[in-house]
């Protein structure tokens, strides 16, 4: 009984022990951040919050030495983001992420004409450096040249960083436009889904993607009624690289690159492309009107007049339009929302692959 008694003692010990070790071990996961602020007030005060389901939550507020530096040592068991502002009412912000045991520093620039912080440098924490450079892009978009040609260097910016934390916060930037870039949504959560499983923007962008035909995925079955009314079948072109096509009559961006597509369709269809159209209109006239003006040769056009609740739209999920699905000769998804010279380069790079 004694002998019993000590065994289960030690076991109990042990398991005290483990029980202090791992909290010693948490406690000692410290962030600290460093750094100083230019453009404000001598003595000025910034806030720090940390984001907590998408809603900031004080965590501090720092005041700056004489010389504007500051430094706060932050406990953090998983990668946190933190937002850095201003007390100033409709003052500026600057997100952070850090990691367990990070050691950044930063130095900031506050405008306080624009209400908008910049990182002059940093230091310590690749997730800090890939916002710095988005915010970068952000700030020197002025003109209507630049602005225009923000979101796709942004973008770019993300794809070259996909295996980088913060791209999964900053790729929500782009969710108002969803479907044109479903692609760089799929990259983002492909190159952090096994690092970061539990991460609550890997998270989030993964509940995204649910549901979502994407690439490397078999194309799904649409099949629909032509205007003559007879039923055409996205599988029947097995065999050719296809277009799967999603637009209307009332889109105007649809109408202004079908010339394109017209253009395409001229130049390969002999190599073995086609077109699978579906049409979001609800009105047949205007949809076999639209065929016709914009000279849209190719057999399969497709409706079931229903619009946004299209059978053939819902089973891509589509949600705006124009709105494109490349798919290859085995009928497997090659890309989504290419268009132009990017639509171009993917098709002749699968036409040759034959």
């Amino acid at each position: 009984m004694k002998r019993i008694s000590l065994i289960h003692h030690l076991r109990h010990l042990a398991a005290i022990v483990l029980t202090l070790m791992t909290a010693l071990s948490l406690q000692a996961q410290k962030a600290t951040l460093s750094g100083s602020l230019r453009g404000v007030p001598d003595g000025s005060r910034i806030v720090l919050s940390k984001i907590v389901n998408n809603r900031p939550v004080p965590v501090d507020t720092i005041r700056l030495d004489n010389k504007g530096s500051f430094k706060v040592k932050l406990e953090n068991a998983a990668p946190t983001l933190y937002l850095l502002q201003t007390t100033q009412k409709d003052g500026g912000m600057c997100h952070l992420l850090l990691e367990p045991k990070d050691k950044v520093k930063v130095d900031l620039v506050y405008f306080a004409d624009r209400r908008a912080f910049s990182i002059a440098s940093c230091s310590g924490s690749r997730n800090v450096e890939l916002y710095r450079q988005f915010n970068d892009l952000l700030l020197a978009a002025i003109t209507p040249e630049q602005q225009s040609q923000l979101p796709d260097r942004a973008a770019q910016l993300l794809s070259n960083n996909s295996n980088i934390l913060m791209s999964a916060f900053l790729v929500t930037f782009f969710e108002r436009n969803f479907d044109s870039y479903v692609n760089l949504f799929a990259k983002v959560r492909d190159g952090l889904i096994n690092e970061y499983p539990d991460d609550p923007y890997v998270k989030h962008v993964d509940q995204k993607l649910q549901g979502v035909v994407l690439p490397g995925m078999e194309a799904p079955e649409i099949e629909m009624n032509d205007p003559d009314g007879n039923t055409r079948r996205l599988s029947d072109l097995r065999g050719n690289v296809v277009l799967l096509d999603f637009w209307a009559s009332w889109c105007g961006p649809c109408r202004r690159e079908n010339p394109n597509v017209v253009r395409l369709y001229e130049r390969y269809h002999d190599q073995g492309f086609e077109i699978f159209s579906v049409s979001l209109d609800k009105t047949r006239d205007a949809w076999v009107r639209a065929i016709s003006d914009d000279h849209l040769s190719w057999p399969n056009h497709v409706s079931d007049l229903n619009g946004w609740t299209s059978s053939g739209g819902k089973t891509y999920g589509v949600t705006s339009v124009p709105n494109t699905v490349l798919i290859d000769r085995e009928g497997k998804v090659v890309a989504r929302n290419l268009r132009g010279s990017d639509l171009e380069r993917a098709l002749e790079k699968l036409l040759a692959a034959e």
